[in-house]
């Protein structure tokens, strides 16, 4: 499929009332409301075009976004791209979910998200936390430097209360990654949540709940001192 093709069936997929429900999560035009589950048949059938993807994702459109970071292998990118990819996801799902995805499989993942973190420009700053927790669940802790991770928990103790709302869930996930997959910092991930006490962070008009950090760590470890590290993060 040519990526006017695929424009064009996205297009029809999308509908009014998906439009409505993603932007009470934060979506920002432009995009078609497509719901994910509708992305799977164009997902199956694109696995893989790297090509198309990376066009995909440079229309800025939200669902093509979205589906370009289905498709897209992380670890063909490049860094230059990965960085392209954070600096222009349309909206905070993209920066906390598709870039993650693609940073987290690339050997520079670890660099690109500590220099994101820093970004004053809010998206860049959640893909940086939500790919270090994605790196925090999928990299075995023999190959993680965990001096650097110990510092980014102190980073998260001293900094979350007062940063941006959506920065703030990043950072509260972070350190639920960290509790829940990282041996050497499970017991500092939990001081460390016991610290912060409860999160505050401003929902909007959505059923969604903010995870009390040490209840979802002890949830996801299922009574295991670490839970077992996973493949990807992909969903």
């Amino acid at each position: 499929m040519t990526l006017d093709q695929v424009m064009i069936e996205l297009a029809a997929k999308g509908s009014e009332a998906t439009k409505k429900l993603l932007v009470k999560h934060g979506a920002k035009e432009p995009f078609f409301g497509v719901k994910i589950a509708d992305l799977k048949p164009l997902h199956k059938k694109l696995k893989g075009e790297q090509a198309l993807a990376l066009k995909l994702y440079a229309t800025g459109n939200g669902d093509a976004q979205y589906l370009a970071g289905m498709i897209a292998d992380g670890a063909k990118m490049t860094p230059a791209q990965l960085d392209i990819w954070a600096k222009s996801a349309g909206w905070c799902m993209i920066s906390g979910t598709i870039v993650p995805w693609v940073a987290s499989e690339h050997p520079a993942g670890f660099a690109l998200a500590l220099k994101w973190v820093d970004s004053p420009v809010e998206g860049v700053a959640i893909a940086g936390w939500k790919t270090l927790g994605a790196l925090a669940a999928t990299v075995p802790d023999d190959q993680l430097p965990v001096k650097p991770w110990s510092a980014l928990l102190d980073r998260v103790a001293k900094t979350l209360p007062a940063a941006p709302n959506d920065v703030r869930s990043a950072m509260n996930g972070f350190l639920i990654a960290c509790g829940t997959y990282i041996a050497p910092l499970g017991d500092k991930a939990i001081a460390t949540a016991r610290k912060l006490g409860k999160v505050e962070i401003d929902m909007g008009d959505t059923a969604c709940k903010v995870p009390d950090a040490e209840v979802y760590i002890m949830k996801y470890r299922r009574g295991a001192p670490v839970a077992p590290k996973r493949k990807t993060v992909r969903c």
